[in-house]
């Protein structure tokens, strides 16, 4: 069975069982602290994955979790996006009513579920694990149950995700039937008879829409807005980053590892999904004032970019996902915890509380700014190498059908996101008569995660070979 694959999902678990645990002996004024030490102990696995370096894929539970390079930079991934988000949890759990340290664990047991999707090997595997993500975010986006917005999100991704989920399990039930197997490597053997059965095609293509729903991608993209307002700022910030992230490694796994014939005869509906997902997410975005909620239209042209190297089907299209949601990660996660800090000053998310940030809190005017400017792909940043490598990887397909409108959309929806993301920074820096001006204070965790953002975006956009080649490591699985 080959359990002690499991080791980094074993101590994720005992991390949230813990807090827990230490909730029961603790005074209510250091509960908040269990932020700090989980995120601290978190560290401690993300070393401990390096030590973790297969040469060649290993299997557990009957070949129904895999450990290779791709899960390895996924769940790297993941921990990293959840140590920074129990940071920003820690300043924000003073508005939480009651239940800090199951906000904290919660956090935890999404992350279990995203590594375990990242290793996952087979449809059983791919549904359990994206239900334990979901239903903590369930939880999690309806915590702050003293605000009707916040309980308003809860339900509205309840029952959409619900909805999804429908969708995911009866298509993997038609998998089965047609393939007679839910795992994805014997699927593999067969994947070129089963192209042929209507069965297993309609089972894949439900499953795959199911998948659209983490993502916030056509035809489930509907949610994010709406969830991004209401819900509580770490859990819209650990959701942004992680359940898309989860949702295009298991897509990478379906269409690129399991079914690639399928895939490139899918190319049309890929491509459809693409500039709808790219034109809703950046026009309805111009005309948001609320933060969050453009950070949610936001979210959705961006899966719409990410689907450029779905389309590609190829090596290049693969490596340039991986590396985009890196930068994604890092600008996402510090615009969050700027709107989380500037937003307790007055109780508000609009886009005016920015006014005068650069004479009250110069860092956190900075790491707004880096963040947007990185989002919306404007040199030297990290965003911008991120979508020129995701355009990189279809522009030699040109010539072939759909391929130059999909590339026009693309870069149309790039210029109208210059106007909202800019006009994040024109509020910063350029606000007129400001009605606030007193300092903002910074605490120490949040200066932490605010500079490894700064330092993350602007890495990978002026040094990204490394990145870039750790990226194209993890794609290796992949026989395109």
């Amino acid at each position: 069975m080959n359990a002690s694959l499991l080791v980094l999902e074993y101590a994720v678990v005992s991390i949230a069982l813990a807090v827990l645990l230490l909730d029961l002996w603790l005074p209510s004024a250091a509960k908040s602290k269990l932020g700090y030490v989980a995120a601290f102990a978190l560290t401690g696995v993300l070393c401990a994955s390096f030590l973790l370096n297969p040469e060649t894929a290993q299997f557990a539970f009957n070949h129904s979790y895999v450990l290779d390079s791709l899960s390895l930079f996924f769940k790297r991934l993941f921990l990293v996006a959840a140590i920074i988000t129990l940071l920003i949890s820690v300043d924000f759990s003073d508005r939480l009513i009651t239940g800090v340290s199951e906000f904290y664990a919660l956090i935890l047991f999404a992350l279990t579920g995203m590594m375990l999707a990242a290793s996952a090997n087979d449809f059983a595997m791919l549904f359990v694990s994206l239900e334990l993500i979901t239903v903590t975010f369930y939880v999690l986006t309806s915590f702050q149950r003293n605000r009707i917005r916040s309980l308003e999100a809860g339900v509205k991704y309840l029952i959409l995700g619900a909805l999804s989920s429908a969708f995911m399990v009866y298509g993997i039930a038609l998998i089965f039937g047609a393939a007679g197997t839910t795992r994805f490597d014997a699927i593999t053997l067969a994947s070129v008879q089963l192209a042929t059965k209507p069965l297993f095609l309609l089972g894949l293509l439900l499953t795959v829409a199911g998948l659209a729903f983490k993502i916030a991608s056509f035809p489930f993209q509907i949610w994010a807005p709406d969830v991004y307002q209401g819900a509580p700022t770490p859990a819209v910030a650990f959701l942004a980053v992680g359940s898309k992230a989860a949702g295009f490694v298991l897509l990478l796994r379906v269409l690129f590892g399991t079914v690639p014939n399928i895939t490139a005869q899918w190319t049309s509906l890929l491509i459809l999904i693409s500039i709808i997902t790219i034109l809703y997410g950046n026009l309805c975005a111009i005309p948001q004032r609320n933060l969050k909620r453009l950070l949610g239209y936001s979210s959705i042209g961006n899966a719409g970019y990410l689907m450029l190297g779905i389309t590609a089907s190829n090596s290049s299209g693969a490596s340039a996902i991986l590396y985009f949601l890196g930068g994604y990660l890092f600008s996402v996660l510090a615009a969050f915890a700027v709107i989380s800090i500037v937003s307790r000053q007055s109780d508000d998310e609009d886009i005016s509380i920015l006014a005068g940030l650069h004479h009250r809190s110069p860092l956190l005017a900075l790491a707004l700014t880096l963040a947007f400017v990185s989002l919306a792909g404007i040199p030297p940043l990290a965003g911008f190498f991120g979508k020129f490598l995701l355009l990189k990887s279809i522009v030699h397909k040109v010539g072939q059908p759909g391929f130059p409108i999909l590339i026009g959309v693309a870069l149309f929806g790039i210029v109208v996101s210059f106007y909202y993301y800019l006009g994040v920074v024109r509020a910063i820096y350029w606000s007129k008569n400001p009605p606030n001006l007193s300092p903002i204070s910074v605490p120490t965790p949040t200066r932490l995660v605010l500079y490894t953002c700064i330092a993350g975006i602007v890495y990978l956009g002026i040094f990204p070979n490394s990145p870039l080649a750790t990226a194209t490591q993890a794609v290796l699985p992949f026989k395109f």
